[in-house]
Order: structure tokens, then C-alpha cells, then sequence
């Protein structure tokens, strides 16, 4: 062990010379690597680095069985082993803010580049990535009377969470302190609708303007698909949901947060100071990476104050091509050819958050070519795109769905997106357009693409009308993709196979992965969501059964005896394919072959 050398237990940093000679000493780099990046580094005079971070950036491979670059985090790893500490990958939605700032100052936290991470009633866990200064922990268990515990943590994540924790705790300390006197906490649904006229937090005053930009810029870095700013009595909640699953973030006192809120509400060009009527809104802004990000907004009174949602909509994410969407060879040859045709409509089926505007912006940008006019009905436009002559849905001005389109046919049209088939009125109108030789894309809410048909003849839709006009349904489902970095092959549970391949017969593999977790995937097993298709094509035999009070489960039987998949053979296929487990698809596929929505279900950008 590194600390068990005399000269070792001595205060000091990490050079990078005692770093270099340690690696060669565990065969993890050559003699020859070390003295080129000493000279190197001699040269560009490279002293308030980490040592760490500059062997990292040589993406040296390291001789272990399999060979693997030496990155930072297999450097820390390794400077944890050697040193006997335990090793830790910051997951700062796991970090109480709040509590991990107030232990220390932010000078001191900076003089010894330490960071606080977890705090509880009689010991505090702090990340450093300077394992010999030791100085801190005998001061501050003196101090506080805590017990300290050290860990090894990556130094870019250390120095950068550092800035971010303390620079957001000031930001809403400052807030909070600016004019305390005047704030008081919201208890009720009266008081919210009075808010206006009491004193609050100023929503342009500069700390609350850093916790928004702090905000939306942490939500892109952790790849959240929503934020939701959900007010309590006395301590207000911020969740981000990431891959389908809703995470604890911060919690802030209930005036900052509604400050927060008005200060987001102005960004999206809201109305302020309306309070007590749900309000819907967008963002346009650019995420770390440079690319543009559109954020749609939507407030919502509740007793303790304004709840906002801010759902992510990521140009990346939202146009792919139909392998990443998730088509299978023989899925995307059957949706190529149905949206190959040039007149009549299709339909996408699912809850809400299961990817259907995902598929039609992606199979809109498919289409799309310089001699077609592709003209979208939305509520909202939930992604700008200059190929396409888009129009939102105004109900205070009487633009509806069903006027839309019909606005939308006078304008010569070859493609028409309808946003969402609601009411009777948009059913026929979206059908006419189809029938005066247009192709029409639009969405229902059903649990399976057969329900589509009863669905129309619910709204009224009549069933020639149905015949006529109806080339296909895709329903879809979202399930959470299995993290390639700990995902682990198992044996085959047979009964399992058979229930999620029933009715039909597909071969079980040899073997199936497992989710397991760590630090890549916040140990939950799974990272990113892929879809998984039930496609229906309308023949002469199921237009037989479009008759007035048409039995579903007979519309079933029939498509999957000609060649239906149901969702869950879809999901059978993830599987068979490694990338999902049969118990990330059953939640999502009933028996009957309908869904429930589940965590990998909701509130997904589509």
C-alpha cells in the first residue's frame, strides 16, 4: 500500500512524477511513457493540474486482461486501490446539496480540494482526490465533533462539483436572505391566488437567474427528458426524469422555488402573474454540447403554489432513423412501405410519453424532399423544423384540430401531419383528407393497434369511411435499454420465454442479460429507452370486421393470424437481442397483449 511508506505519510499533493513512478511500478505503463510525459510536461509547465488528469489525457493502454485505456476513471480506481480508500463516482443526483454545503465553507472546501457528499446524524463522507493531505480531517473532527470518512474521487468531478454545489447553495441562500422579511410560505390554495399581491422573491433578481441557468444546464448534462418544480409547504421538490424514472435532485425553500418558476414563466414568454389558470409555454435554448434545445412548458395551480413541468425536446433524440427508433428489419419494411404510399391515413398508437411523435417527426423527416409539401396540425409544435410548414392549435382563437386541417387542405398539401385524433370532428376531417388523395399521419390514445379501430367507431367515424381510408396502425411502448457496462448474461427461465412469446413461437436464445448496476447507470441496470412496434396492416379480411360495434378481440385474433406481431413478441426480440430483460417488456405488456403504463412508460420527449 502507497501509504505505508514513511515518506508517504507525509502532507503533500500528488505529483506527477510520484504518480508515473507508481504506475511503472505496477506494470500499468512503460519506462519510456513515463520520461516523455515528464519531459512533456516539464515543457508546457503543467504544476496546478492533477497528475490524474494529465496521464488521462494520453489514452495510454494499460497491459490488463482485456486491454483497456487508461481514463480517468480507471485512474482514480487504481490511486484508491494504492492508496486503501474506497472509491466513488459522484452522482450528484444522489447528493443532498443543501446538507453537504453547510459542513464546510466553500474556501475551505476549495483550500484543500475537498467536497462533502454525503452528510448524516454523526459522520460525513467527503471525496477528495488528494489522498495524503490529511490535515482537514483532524481539524474538522476536532471542530465538529463528526466522524470524517475519505474517499477517492475522480479531480475533474471534485473541482467541478465544488463550484456547482456551492455556487447554487449561495444562489439560493442569497435569494432566500435578500428581503426575508417579506417572504412567507404558502399554505394554502387562497393564499396562492393572492400571491400576486404579497411580497415574494424578485424572479429577475441575479441569484434566481443563476439557479434557472444552473437548472436546465444540469438537466441536459444528466440527459433528463423532464424537470418538474413541485411546490410543498415548506421545502419544494426539483425531479428530473431520466430513462423513465423520476430523481430527487434539490430541495429548495417553497418562495425561491416559486420564484423559480416566474423567472422560468418569463423565459417562455408566460404570463407572470397569472397564477391561478394552467399556462403552457416553450423555451428555445442551446444545451452544453452547443446544440439547440426546445423545453415546452406547463403550470398547473396546486395548494402550495405553481407546479411546472418542463419537458426536453432534443432535436438529436427526436429525429432518428428507424433502426435507432427501434424497427426491426421486418417492423421497418412494413412502416417503410405503408408511409411509401400516397394517400390515406396512418395511425400511431400509445399513452401518452410511449415515442409516437418521435416516430412521426423521424418518418416526417424520412419523407421529406424538396418537390413535397408536408404540412403539420400541433398542439404544440413540439420541434421547429424548416422542412416543414407547421401550425399549432389555437383554442382561443377557434383554431382546433379539425379547422386546422382544413385549413391545412386548401394550402396543396401531399403530407399532413394531424398532431392527435380527438374528437369526431378531427376523425373526419383527417379521414376526408386522406380520401382526396393525401397521406395523413396522425396519433390516438389506445392500449393496442386493433383498438384503434373501435376507437374510431366510438368517436362516430362511420365504418366505409374506416374501410376506405385506413392503411395501418403502429402501436408502440418505450422500454428502458439494459446499461452495456454491467449488464450480465443468465440462464433462461423457459416459463418466462413462453409467456412472453405466447401466441406465437418464437426460438428462446441461448442465454439472456440480466440488469445489475453501477456507477454508469446510477446502479439502477438500465441506460436509455429503446421502442418496441405492434404493427397492423389494413387488408380486405380486417375491413370485413370495420362494422358498427365491432368486437376488438376478434380484430386481434384476425391480425395476429395474418401476421401481426403483438408489442410483446417486440419485446421478445429486444431481448432475444440482449438489449432489454422480459420483465422490463411485461411491464409494459399485459397478457392480452394491451399495456400498463409503467416508469419507462411516461413522460418521454415523443
Amino acid at each position: 500500500m502507497l501509504n505505508s511508506t514513511p515518506a508517504r505519510e507525509r502532507e503533500h499533493r500528488l505529483a506527477l512524477n510520484e504518480v508515473l513512478s507508481d504506475l511503472l511500478s505496477d506494470g500499468l505503463i512503460s519506462s519510456q511513457q513515463r520520461e516523455h510525459l515528464l519531459f512533456a510536461a516539464q515543457q508546457r509547465k503543467l504544476r496546478d493540474e492533477h497528475p490524474l488528469l494529465i496521464v488521462a489525457e494520453q489514452n495510454w493502454m494499460c497491459a490488463s486482461t482485456p486491454p483497456a485505456v487508461l481514463g480517468i476513471e480507471r485512474l482514480t480506481r487504481w490511486l484508491a486501490d494504492r492508496c486503501g480508500l474506497p472509491y466513488v463516482r459522484i452522482d450528484p443526483l444522489k447528493v443532498d446539496v443543501s446538507a453537504v454545503t453547510s459542513v464546510v465553507s466553500y474556501a475551505y472546501a476549495s483550500r484543500f480540494k475537498i467536497l462533502p457528499i454525503e452528510v448524516s446524524d454523526d459522520a460525513v463522507t467527503v471525496a477528495t482526490a488528494e489522498p495524503y493531505i490529511r490535515e482537514w480531517k483532524r481539524e474538522l473532527s476536532d471542530l465538529l465533533r463528526l466522524k470524517f470518512v475519505r474517499v477517492i474521487a475522480n479531480p475533474a468531478s471534485v473541482d467541478r462539483y465544488l463550484d456547482e454545489f456551492y455556487a447554487v447553495s449561495r444562489s439560493i441562500d442569497g435569494a432566500g436572505l435578500r428581503d426575508a422579511s417579506r417572504i412567507s410560505p404558502i399554505g394554502n390554495l387562497e393564499q396562492l391566488v393572492e400571491l400576486g399581491r404579497t411580497g415574494e422573491v424578485d424572479a429577475d433578481d441575479q441569484h434566481i437567474v443563476r439557479i434557472v441557468d444552473w437548472l436546465l444546464q444540469y438537466a441536459f448534462d444528466q440527459r433528463a427528458s423532464d424537470i418538474h418544480l413541485e411546490p410543498r409547504r415548506d421545502r419544494s421538490n426539483i425531479r428530473f426524469r431520466i430513462d423513465g424514472v423520476l430523481h430527487l435532485v434539490h430541495q429548495i425553500p417553497t418562495p425561491i422555488l416559486s420564484a423559480v418558476v416566474s423567472r422560468t414563466k418569463a423565459l417562455g414568454r408566460m404570463d407572470v402573474v397569472e397564477r391561478r389558470r394552467p399556462q403552457d409555454g416553450r423555451i428555445k435554448t442551446k444545451a452544453p454540447s452547443g446544440n439547440e434545445v426546445e423545453l415546452r412548458l406547463s403550470t398547473m395551480p396546486t395548494t402550495f403554489g405553481e407546479k411546472l413541468v418542463m419537458r426536453i425536446f432534443d432535436p438529436d433524440v427526436l429525429m432518428k432513423n428507424f433502426t435507432e427508433l427501434g424497427f426491426s428489419t421486418r417492423d421497418e419494411g412494413q412502416w417503410r412501405e405503408m408511409v411509401s404510399q400516397s394517400h390515406g391515413i396512418i395511425v400511431v398508437t400509445g399513452p401518452t410519453g410511449s415515442g409516437k411523435t418521435t416516430t412521426l417527426y423521424s418518418t416526417l423527416k424520412f419523407l421529406a424532399r424538396p418537390e413535397l409539401n408536408i404540412c403539420t396540425i400541433e398542439d404544440p409544435i413540439e420541434l421547429v423544423d424548416p422542412q416543414f410548414n407547421q401550425m399549432p392549435v389555437q383554442p382561443n382563437i377557434g383554431l382546433s384540430f379539425a379547422t386546422g386541417v382544413r385549413t391545412l387542405l386548401r394550402q396543396d398539401p401531399d403530407i399532413i401531419m394531424v398532431g392527435e385524433i380527438r374528437d369526431r370532428e378531427t376523425a373526419d376531417t383527417a379521414i376526408q383528407a386522406a380520401l382526396t388523395g393525401h397521406l395523413v399521419l396522425s396519433t390516438l390514445h389506445t392500449n393496442d393497434a386493433p383498438s384503434s379501430i373501435t376507437r374510431l367507431l366510438d368517436l362516430g367515424v362511420p365504418p366505409y369511411l374506416i374501410k376506405a381510408s385506413l392503411l395501418g396502425v403502429v402501436a408502440q411502448r418505450l422500454v428502458r435499454t439494459l446499461c452495456p457496462h454491467c449488464k450480465t448474461p443468465v440462464a433462461l427461465e423457459p416459463d418466462e420465454w413462453t409467456a412472453l412469446t405466447a401466441p406465437l413461437r418464437i426460438r428462446p436464445p441461448k442465454e439472456v442479460f440480466s440488469a445489475v448496476g453501477c456507477d454508469e447507470c446510477r446502479h439502477t441496470g438500465y441506460r436509455g429507452r429503446t421502442s418496441i412496434f405492434e404493427i397492423m396492416r389494413i387488408n380486405d379480411s380486417l375491413r370485413a370486421h370495420v362494422v358498427p360495434n365491432a368486437d376488438g378481440a376478434r380484430i386481434r385474433a384476425l391480425a395476429i393470424a395474418q401476421g401481426m406481431r403483438p408489442l410483446r413478441i417486440g419485446g421478445a426480440q429486444k431481448v432475444q437481442a440482449g438489449l432489454t430483460t422480459a420483465a422490463e417488456v411485461f411491464s409494459v405488456a399485459d397478457d392480452d397483449g394491451g399495456t400498463r403504463p409503467s416508469s419507462s412508460d411516461r413522460d418521454s420527449p415523443g
